[in-house]
């Protein structure tokens, strides 16, 4: 078990350096713009409607991708609504995705 015929360590790692330098650029890359869209309009709206939509579009994902799923829709709905009420409760997001996610894998393995 190794590397291909024709292949060396080094071509490898002339591959792999690169790639590791342009993607920790990229993911760097935006940060370094902070400064000048601070206070932008833009940001801001971005800041607070991307929340709301990323979730939204994950849950939809979810409770679709759920009837292909053990515990079907039934499981995925059950979870989110608790989801939900646990966080108007408390209004804390980690809390409430951290049970939510536990009662769904809860109802998939153990109920349904």
């Amino acid at each position: 078990m190794g590397l291909p015929v024709g292949i060396t360590a080094s071509m490898v790692w002339a591959v792999l350096i690169p790639v590791c330098f342009v993607t920790v650029a990229l993911r760097a890359l935006p940060f370094s713009f902070l400064k000048l869209l601070k206070g932008s309009p833009f940001i801001e709206f971005l800041g607070l409607y991307m929340p709301v939509g990323v979730m939204t579009v994950l849950v939809v994902y979810t409770i679709g991708g759920a009837s292909y799923a053990p515990g079907g829709v039934g499981a995925a709905l059950i979870a989110s609504v608790a989801t939900l009420a646990l966080h108007a409760w408390r209004r804390s997001p980690g809390l409430s995705i951290f049970a939510g996610t536990l009662l769904y894998m809860a109802l998939v393995n153990l109920v349904f």
